[in-house]
């Protein structure tokens, strides 16, 4: 029983080994392989090569029981050995290990499955070298994947001059923009982050994947500030993305001193220095222009290697200085700055010094006529403006507004209202918030004429306002006691292209409200 029991294990553990076609026993006639007669002595062979001899000592005196379980054991280790080794692990971008073998079943969705193969060197049949030499990294892909993202991969890949190398090269693109290319191709997933959102509108535009492209625009539009403004500005003007050079524009325009003092405007390539030179709604001082142009020509000598003397500087502008509109600033601005900036020829200083004081001016070869800058808007909240005996009174106490805006725009100032009593000066402080945080602020002065006019006071920089959000704005006041106050206030104002909704604050502790108070009007650039 012992012998046999092994036999049969034997027999069940390989029946690969024993089977016979089903053709060739028709052929043959045959009973098939796995029916036949094995001779005993071949049994004995088969049984000595599975147990070794000191586990089959005694086989004949042994309980039948005992064997049966014997080979039952063994069964099972041999089931086992037998059993094929795990499949290989799959790497994503994040190293993270597909799941088994059979990992489609547990993805049912066609973007879930073509996720799984970004970066991944399943089944990729082309390699990019991405980044410039010494610098550059291997990215697997799949080359029916890109073409149906691309029309550029698809002529790369399947056109007339298709590539047939296994590994294509790509210097001019960085690794992390490339990648993030390819995840949206693979994924429709957009991950954009500051530091290579550019680079990745770059390769957006180079292979012509609009919908990424766009993302890029927008996500720029978002992040645009007065420190970024110039270098967006050129970067907008070599993609051909008029809208995002509008909206950088419309940073500049407004927020013109801070822009071009900003880092970034050193970083421009020249024919941008020379078109912002050139901008007739730069809002602010010639010599702000001035100063600006000579940090760029120095940080350009430092480019090319070249010392940062004033011959130098001037060589780097080209053209560039004599779009300066020096003869607009004051007499005291230039002598105080350009003319000893050394960048000037005595002849020229000498000549614009003559322009300014001689009543026969020498011609010049800088422009003469002021910027036109921006003209200031104001909303006007109120229909009517009263006093009385006893009010509005002030004592340190805070009077508050919150609004919101349908449109973006730039709050420059606040127009208050004056004294009742006849001329008088007012400290006061104004202020600019947003969920609590403080956006801009301002301590200064100004006098009222003792009418029922509006007085204004102006942040140190237009402050840019997002729309369909609300904001406070605040002013404390210190100076006559008596002032006119507005009344029959308006929750949504129009002004021009810009709706203003106006609701109570808070912060306000002196009365002012929606329907009546200080705080008359909101003066912005839009």
């Amino acid at each position: 029983n012992g012998r046999i029991m092994k036999c049969l294990t034997f027999f069940l553990l390989l029946p690969e080994t024993l089977k016979k076609s089903k053709k060739s026993v028709r052929s043959n006639g045959k009973v098939p392989g796995c029916y036949e007669i094995v001779p005993l002595s071949l049994k004995k062979k088969m049984a000595a090569e599975l147990y070794p001899a000191s586990t089959n000592t005694n086989i004949a005196n042994s309980n039948a029981a005992a064997t049966a379980a014997n080979s039952k054991k063994n069964a099972l280790q041999l089931q086992q050995s037998a059993q094929p080794p795990p499949p290989p692990q799959l790497q994503n971008l994040n190293n993270n290990n597909l799941e088994s073998a059979n990992w489609q079943s547990f993805h049912p969705t066609l973007r879930e499955r073509n996720a799984l193969m970004f970066n991944n060197e399943l089944m990729a049949d082309v390699h990019f070298i991405v980044g410039p030499p010494g610098a550059s990294k291997k990215v697997p892909a799949h080359k029916y994947v890109l073409a149906v993202g691309s029309s550029v991969f698809y002529a790369m890949f399947y056109g007339d001059l298709a590539e047939v190398k296994s590994e294509i090269h790509i210097p001019d693109v960085e690794p992390a923009a490339f990648l993030i290319l390819l995840k949206y191709m693979y994924s429709d997933e957009i991950d954009l982050e500051a530091d290579t959102v550019l680079a990745t509108l770059y390769a957006a535009k180079k292979y012509i994947v609009p919908a990424l492209a766009k993302a890029c625009v927008n996500f720029l539009e978002t992040s645009l500030e007065a420190k970024n403004a110039c270098v967006l500005l050129s970067q907008s003007r070599l993609f051909e993305e008029p809208e995002l050079t509008q909206r950088c524009w419309e940073v500049i325009d407004a927020q013109a001193e801070m822009a071009l003092k900003s880092e970034g405007f050193c970083e421009i390539d020249q024919q941008t220095l020379e078109i912002i030179v050139t901008r007739e709604a730069l809002n602010t001082k010639e010599v702000v222009v001035f100063e600006a142009v000579l940090n760029w020509a120095e940080a350009e000598c430092k480019r090319q290697g070249l010392p940062v003397t004033p011959r130098n500087k001037r060589n780097v502008l080209g053209k560039a200085l004599y779009l300066v509109r020096i003869p607009t600033m004051t007499l005291e601005e230039f002598a105080n700055g350009a003319a000893q900036s050394d960048i000037l020829t005595l002849e020229e200083t000498h000549n614009i010094f003559l322009w300014y004081t001689a009543a026969n001016k020498p011609k010049l070869d800088f422009p003469l006529t002021k910027r036109k800058g921006l003209v200031p808007q104001r909303c006007h909240r109120f229909q009517s403006s009263a006093y009385r005996s006893n009010q509005w009174r002030y004592r340190g106490r805070c009077d508050s507004i919150q609004f919101a805006v349908d449109k973006r725009i730039f709050i420059a100032g606040l127009g208050l209202y004056g004294s009742s009593c006849g001329k008088a000066e007012y400290s006061v402080k104004i202020e600019l918030k947003r969920l609590g945080v403080v956006l801009a602020q301002n301590l200064t002065k100004f006098t009222s004429d003792g009418s029922s006019n509006t007085f204004s006071v102006w942040f140190e920089h237009p402050v840019q306002v997002e729309q369909d959000t609300f904001y406070n704005v605040s002013a404390i006041l210190d100076g006559n006691e008596l002032s006119y106050f507005g009344q029959e206030g308006m929750t949504e104002v129009q002004c021009g292209k810009v709706t203003f909704q106006f609701q109570c604050s808070s912060d306000s502790t002196n009365g002012t409200g929606v329907q009546g108070g200080q705080i008359p009007e909101l003066i912005f650039y839009a």
